[in-house]
């Protein structure tokens, strides 16, 4: 009788190696890069899904019938349940650090924000704050009267430059902070606060050593 050839076997494919460091590489300089994007908003409950109709319902309840639409609906758990949900809380910003000297920290946090630009941050996300002398923009612009100066800061549509001890800061995405003079106890109530302030991304341009003496973080 006639012989049936085998059925070819069909072999999964294998991942190729992956690429792993040279060994005695050492790592860069960490530079600023654009911190994480905005997450997408979730979807509003009652708006349109997938397999949902146009009034934000599913088939399945589409489907109810008559006498189950017209039973009552207890109001006092689904209160209580919204009471008993815990609140989001706001995540940690990501850190980097560039080294600098207490001379070099201004053009080091000015570089930071050229890059920051240059990687499609708009400048109203941007803060920058110097715990010794004040940044030469917020300098002059302070010499036209405090009222105007934040006025700018109010209106959030550039970067703005500050102490890093201002009361009347606000928040924003992207903080950059200039270890250029201060203190020790100067410094280290300023870190904190300045990570408060950091929505996604907080950069810290000063002495690696000193910093992370600092924040307790030290050898």
């Amino acid at each position: 009788m006639p012989l049936i050839p085998e059925e070819p076997q069909i072999h999964e494919s294998v991942p190729g190696p992956r690429a792993t460091p040279a060994a005695g590489r050492t790592a860069p300089t960490p530079r600023p890069v654009p911190g994480p994007g905005p997450r997408p908003a979730p979807r509003r409950p009652g708006s349109p899904g997938p397999n949902r109709g146009p009034a934000g319902t599913s088939s399945a309840q589409s489907q109810r019938t008559t006498s189950d639409a017209t039973k009552p609906v207890p109001t006092a758990p689904a209160a209580s349940a919204a009471k008993a949900a815990p609140t989001a809380t706001k995540a940690a910003p990501q850190i980097q650090l560039i080294p600098a000297t207490v001379d070099g920290a201004l053009d080091a946090a000015d570089e930071a924000v050229d890059l920051l630009l240059d990687s499609g941050r708009a400048p109203g996300d941007i803060l920058v704050l110097t715990t010794g002398e004040q940044h030469p923009w917020a300098a002059h612009e302070l010499s036209f009267g405090e009222a105007s100066y934040w006025a700018q800061h109010d209106a959030g549509d550039d970067v703005f430059y500050a102490a890093a001890d201002a009361d009347r800061l606000k928040s924003r995405p992207v903080v950059i902070v200039a270890v250029n003079g201060g203190t020790n106890d100067t410094v280290a109530q300023a870190l904190p606060e300045t990570m408060g302030r950091a929505g996604t991304l907080l950069i810290v341009c000063g002495d690696p050593k000193r910093i992370d003496t600092l924040l307790g973080t030290g050898a």
